[in-house]
């Protein structure tokens, strides 16, 4: 594959999401089976974690999803979030479960569950395919985490670089070579 010369190294191969997802299904089918959840995708990242995670999930679910960023085109993380595209459905009295790609500093992801709780959801939980603890500018611990990984700019499986990189089967870490030269010096994910 062409996108694999740019990777320096794997992080998470296409065959440990596939385990991730199951086990990740069972956990939140257990908890979430009698709750009709709106399980929210904040786009765009979340697609293919939340495409393949819908599948092995036993319950009745609404989907919904946000374009909420404070990430634009880089590693550096900006500190305004914006809403791009909102819900197109009500949460109040609602269990939300949020099906993000990656939690690295927290603030995107605050800001939405402050939000969908001044909306009046009854519940809001996130479901994340990796988390990055040492990345967090705000305290928050998802509910269900796929996998912890060190504080590494990763793309694939969603995640990007410049838009790029969404498209690869796993999860990797770029060659430096890739990166401009201003990025050279950052190491942030995103906010979210």
């Amino acid at each position: 594959m062409v996108l694999d010369k740019e990777i320096e190294k794997k992080v998470v191969d296409q065959a440990d999401i596939k385990t991730i997802i199951k086990r990740l299904g069972k956990e939140v089918s257990k908890d979430y089976y009698d709750k009709y959840p709106i399980l929210v995708g904040l786009l765009k990242g979340c697609m293919p974690f939340m495409g393949d995670f819908i599948k092995v999930l036993d319950f009745h679910l609404e989907l919904g999803f946000m374009d909420v960023s404070s990430y634009h085109g880089g590693v550096q993380s900006h500190i305004d979030v914006r809403i791009e595209k909102d819900l197109s459905m009500p949460v109040r009295d609602r269990h939300i479960l949020i099906v993000e790609d990656i939690v690295d500093s927290g603030r995107t992801l605050h800001a939405v569950i402050e939000l969908l709780k001044q909306r009046g959801a009854k519940s809001v939980q996130v479901c994340t395919l990796l988390d990055k603890p040492s990345g967090r500018k705000i305290p928050y611990s998802p509910a269900y985490i796929g996998k912890e990984i060190p504080n590494l700019f990763v793309v694939g499986y969603g995640l990007d670089y410049q838009e790029r990189f969404r498209n690869l089967p796993y999860v990797g870490v770029l060659k430096p070579e890739v990166y401009s030269e201003e990025d050279r010096i950052l190491t942030n994910q995103s906010d979210t």
